[in-house]
C-alpha cells in the first residue's frame, strides 16, 4: 500500500540528492506530527480551548496546580511579557488565579482553578482517545518497538545540542 510519502519520494527521485530511506523516515515523522497537531487543535476546540491555553494549564497541572510565572515561562520558552499576557488571558477566563506568597509578598504564584483543572481534564480525556487511536494501527509489541526507536533518535538529537 502506498502512502503520501511514497508519492513524495517518487516525485523527487533523480531530481535531488537525498537518501530515500532517510527522506522517508523524516518526511513520515513530519507528516505524523502535522496530523497530530491538526487533530489536537480540533480536539481542544471541542472543549473551547486553544493550544496555548492547554500548554499552560498542562504545565501548571504538572506542578500540582501551582507554579511561579518564571517557572512557567522557562518551560514554555516564553518571555516574561509573553507569559504575563498569557496569564492575564487565562485569569480573565477563570482558569488560573494569581496568589501572593504568604512568606514573601513580592512573590506571586499562579494557581490552577477548579474550572481550569476541569477544562484541562476534559481536554486530556479527548486527547487520550485521539492519541490511542493514532497508534492503534500497531500492536503492543510494535508500539514498544517504535517507542524504543524514537527514544534512540531523540537521545541522539538531544545529545548534540
Amino acid at each position: 500500500m502506498e502512502d503520501s510519502v511514497d508519492r513524495h519520494l517518487a516525485r523527487w527521485r533523480g531530481k535531488a540528492p537525498f537518501d530515500e530511506r532517510v527522506e522517508g523516515i523524516v518526511t513520515r515523522m513530519q507528516s505524523l506530527v502535522k496530523h497530530l497537531t491538526q487533530a489536537k487543535e480540533a480536539a481542544l476546540a471541542q472543549v473551547g480551548m486553544q493550544d496555548f491555553e492547554f500548554q499552560t494549564l498542562h504545565r501548571l497541572a504538572a506542578h500540582d496546580g501551582m507554579a511561579t510565572p518564571s517557572e512557567l515561562a522557562a518551560e514554555l520558552l516564553l518571555s516574561p511579557a509573553g507569559m504575563t499576557g498569557r496569564l492575564d488571558t487565562l485569569e480573565k477566563s477563570g482558569l488560573v488565579r494569581r496568589v501572593r506568597s504568604t512568606e514573601d509578598r513580592r512573590r506571586v504564584d499562579i494557581e490552577l482553578t477548579p474550572k481550569g483543572r476541569d477544562l484541562w481534564m476534559d481536554a486530556m480525556d479527548i486527547l487520550a482517545v485521539l492519541e490511542k487511536s493514532m497508534v492503534s494501527a500497531l500492536g503492543p509489541e510494535d508500539q514498544k518497538f517504535l517507542d524504543d526507536i524514537l527514544k534512540r533518535l531523540l537521545l541522539q538529537v538531544e545529545s548534540h545540542r
